[in-house]
């Protein structure tokens, strides 16, 4: 076997983007500064490095610079605001706990604000005009193929529409077969050009730059000839893999001593992600403690006096990677269920106490669970844990069940503000609930906790299946 090295393709525009933004960012407070008349001093470059880095930092934990959030301008300019807002939350703190904002004058802090921010969105919006100026002209724009009119094909090309500065332009599908087989793009979207013959032809004749192939894997004969064929021509061409097969979770591209691999399982949270999730859940946690302590010392009273029993229970819970640990909940039932049988609570379910109704009904029975959120083996959003005897009963029954468990569980998650919240009496729904449970592992971004947490308030007092 030969060796085998892959190189990531590289994308010079994030690192135009980062050198940018760090521009931006000095710059203005430099002109902050001189405008209100003050001098650079040390403690002035100290802040200009610290915003720099802090900002680096959001905007790892972000993705600011990952390209599925730059898709239309309206959107990149939200997460690039975003980005700046957590910035300064994030230097605000700082500064409160280690008295350097004494140093700066009021007035330069808000010029450098206002500035710093318009300066980013139009530096964005610069570089946006600039690319879409040049791959419009023709200056960098490729002329592409995609051989397979699938799925795959019309979603690689939709994706190339929906992002104008990535400098693609999708020409045609070819695919050798008949039309009763063939998927219909839609009428934005460049149509069938004929089969590989002809696609083959046109390489040859210089008439396609690149060949995106998303012929499925078990087409292989068909893929090692078009290669065969595509070798006679100086035409790029790239393999789209047909992982849609396989239900990712989340994936990456890695190498073992060159060899390439992509993970088809895997937790969202390695590096920077999991870092800054852990941060802004002890953040969040701690105040909400501080914020909620009456609250909770009034719930804990009640639940005391309303029936004979302990205060909190502690039920037996898989958490990240399977591995069993204990929520803390106000207790809500007669019953302290915890064995290999846990039956789920129903509507006017017998062993509900009435204090315990009114706090199941309005979470407020989960309040305990954010000394999980502390301890880490629990985060504010997340799949819901269910009980150790669901788990072992619904893991035989849907597919992909354990994988909710890539990340930690949590107080609150998608599927709960999506509709899936309180009893899953039929498979359908658990089914649904474990379906959101994975959109959230793919999709995860700090955002996307922060707009889950904003939804739960609302649905809390919304929903009727919360018993």
């Amino acid at each position: 076997m030969n060796q085998l090295s892959i190189r990531q393709h590289r994308n010079y525009l994030p690192t135009v983007q980062r050198l940018g933004d760090a521009v931006v960012i000095a710059a203005t407070l430099y002109l902050g500064q001189w405008l209100v008349g003050k001098d650079l001093s040390d403690r002035t470059y100290l802040a200009i490095l610290s915003a720099i880095l802090l900002y680096s930092v959001c905007a790892e934990a972000t993705g600011l610079y990952r390209g599925e959030k730059s898709r239309t301008a309206d959107s990149e300019l939200s997460w690039l605001m975003l980005n700046w807002s957590l910035t300064l939350f994030s230097l605000s703190t700082l500064a409160f706990f280690s008295r350097d904002g004494e140093s700066f004058a009021r007035s330069s802090i808000l010029v450098w604000i206002v500035l710093a921010g318009s300066g980013l969105g139009l530096l964005r919006m610069l570089i946006r005009i600039a690319c879409e100026f040049v791959f419009k002209n023709g200056l960098s724009q490729k002329r592409c193929a995609v051989a397979g009119l699938n799925p795959l094909g019309i979603q690689l090309a939709e994706n190339t529409q929906r992002n104008p500065i990535s400098g693609w332009q999708v020409i045609g599908f070819f695919d050798d077969r008949k039309d009763d087989r063939l998927h219909k793009p839609s009428g934005e979207l460049p149509q069938h050009l004929g089969g590989l013959d002809e696609l083959v032809r046109r390489a040859r004749a210089g008439e396609v730059d690149t060949v995106f192939i998303t012929l499925p894997m078990r087409a292989e004969s068909r893929i090692r000839w078009l290669l065969d064929q595509l070798a006679d021509s100086t035409t790029n061409a790239y393999i789209v893999p047909d992982f849609f097969v396989f239900e990712m979770l989340h994936s990456r591209w890695t190498q073992i001593n060159g060899l390439p691999v992509v993970s088809v399982f895997e937790t969202p949270l390695y590096g920077v992600d999991g870092w800054s999730k852990r941060v802004f859940d002890l953040i969040v946690a701690g105040l909400g403690l501080l914020a909620i302590s009456p609250i909770l010392l009034t719930c804990a009273v009640l639940v005391k006096l309303s029936s004979r029993g302990p205060v909190f229970f502690r039920q037996k819970r898989y958490g990240l990677d399977g591995k069993e640990i204990l929520v803390w909940k106000f207790r809500s039932m007669r019953v302290c269920d915890n064995g290999p049988i846990v039956k789920q609570a129903t509507r006017d379910d017998p062993r509900i106490t009435p204090i315990g109704k009114i706090l199941r009904r309005t979470s407020l029975d989960e309040l305990p669970q954010l000394f999980n959120v502390l301890d880490g083996s629990m985060s504010l959003v997340g799949p819901r844990p269910h009980a150790t005897a669901h788990n072992e009963h619904y893991r035989k029954l849907i597919r992909g069940y354990m994988l909710r468990h890539k990340v930690k569980p949590g107080i609150t998650g998608l599927a709960q503000v999506e509709g899936f919240r309180g009893e899953t009496e039929t498979l359908e729904k658990m089914q649904g609930r474990v379906r959101y449970d994975h959109r959230y592992i793919r999709e995860w971004s700090l955002w996307l906790d922060f707009k889950i947490l904003l939804r739960t308030v609302s649905v809390i007092f919304k929903q009727e299946n919360a018993y």
